[in-house]
């Protein structure tokens, strides 16, 4: 099946980095970002964890990764890609951010943007895997609030060169970070959306939202009922992006009548994900990227 051209000017089309599938390997991350930014990707997606739990004792766990799954850490690699990409744009989807220390997150974000230039995107949200949240010292159970505070205080640093802020958890006595990002601020959307909560959270808090929703009625309904939250929340919807995964294990013309659903919608981003189609080396990922984007342009 053909998609047909692309008449949206403002539809990001990028490319999920199938980061557990390539393993340890750091020429792959190389190779992935170059690739997808010579085939004309606007963006590159790269998904975000610290640490894997041995399952081997809990006989209980549901969670999709363990310690035997590669995740390179986000923000360090986009370091790393910033200086041998020039175009694509760099984003994370998502960010587990209250496992993270607000002011170490906002400065290391900062450095990237700086970088990069302004090709930081930082998709952010609330995890789910425990066992790091208690290795890296943060309360698990308040994730959800805190996370709020942890956005007011990002966009204050990002855009003031002097913070006094005290919040509920953080205080910043009259304090500031250097250098400065390019973009003030840095875009902050949002991961996740289970629940009626999480969605108003992103209704009101964030530059975009990152589905985790199918294309069918049942995403269709979740869809609407967060644009009626963005509306409830006093915003315009076209204030508030949509990017979409589009899984291309499915198949190329399962992935071009998903693809069509989401435009449809009014994604602003969609992203191609070749992780789960059983590929077994990065160059393998490539040509499915290659592939995929031949069909929308």
């Amino acid at each position: 099946m053909k998609i047909l051209p692309l008449v949206e000017d403002d539809l990001k089309i990028g490319a999920v980095f199938p980061q557990n599938e390539v393993g340890d390997d750091i020429g792959a991350v190389r190779s992935f970002a170059q690739a997808a930014e010579d085939l004309g990707y606007d963006y590159l997606v790269y998904y975000d964890h610290v640490l894997g739990a041995d399952t081997s004792g809990r006989p209980k766990w549901t969670g999709p990764y363990t310690h035997l799954d590669s995740f390179h850490e986000p923000l360090v690699t986009f370091g790393y890609l910033a200086a041998i990409t020039k175009t694509i744009e760099l984003t994370t989807t998502i960010l587990i951010l209250p496992q993270r220390q607000t002011a170490l997150v906002a400065k290391q974000a900062a450095q990237v943007d700086a970088l990069c230039n302004g090709r930081l995107r930082l998709g952010i949200g609330v995890g789910w895997n425990e066992v790091e949240f208690e290795a890296l010292g943060e309360n698990f159970s308040d994730r959800g609030k805190r996370s709020e505070e942890q956005i007011e205080l990002l966009r204050l640093l990002w855009t003031n060169e002097i913070v006094d802020y005290q919040g509920k958890w953080h205080r910043v006595d009259r304090a500031g970070l250097r250098p400065m990002p390019v973009q003030r601020p840095i875009p902050i959307w949002f991961g996740g959306g289970k629940t009626d909560t999480v969605l108003r959270r992103i209704a009101r808090l964030g530059d975009g939202w990152m589905p985790q929703v199918p294309p069918n009625d049942q995403g269709k309904s979740v869809l609407d009922k967060f644009k009626g939250y963005v509306l409830e929340a006093n915003r315009k919807i076209e204030d508030v992006g949509i990017d979409a995964r589009v899984r291309i294990a499915n198949g190329f013309e399962q992935a071009a009548i998903d693809f069509n659903t989401w435009k449809d919608w009014g994604a602003t981003h969609i992203a191609a994900n070749s992780l789960h189609a059983g590929l077994k080396t990065v160059d393998e990922h490539i040509k499915m990227i290659e592939k995929f984007r031949e069909l929308v342009n």
